[in-house]
């Protein structure tokens, strides 16, 4: 948000800050949600170039439809270790993931 926009909406009282404030997220919370999110992110790409449905790669992960697209949608039901679990039951390497949780996010 530019300069401007934020001192406007600041003099009409509105609160602005990131995400994270918003939450009361601690810089380890926030960080996690981050990975998860990339992480859905590039579960989507993944399925996405192997041709997969969303039923198709449940399948091969060896859960329900419905659970996958939790997954997918980084639902907060759905753990981080359960993410991966998935990405690497979908033919991810380590460097895929490690890439994929080291990247910057697009609000930094």
């Amino acid at each position: 948000m530019d300069k401007l926009k934020k001192e406007r909406l600041q003099k009409k009282g509105w609160k602005v800050g990131d995400v994270d404030d918003f939450l009361g997220l601690s810089p380890a919370e926030m960080a996690i949600v981050e990975m998860k999110v990339a992480l859905a992110k590039a579960l989507v790409a993944k399925r996405k170039a192997l041709g997969e449905t969303q039923v198709s790669a449940a399948i091969i992960a060896k859960t329900s439809q419905s659970r996958y697209a939790k997954v997918e949608h980084a639902d907060s039901s759905v753990s981080l270790e359960l993410m991966i679990k998935m990405f690497f039951a979908l033919g991810a390497t380590k460097k895929e993931l490690l890439k994929t949780l080291s990247a910057k996010s697009e609000a930094e």
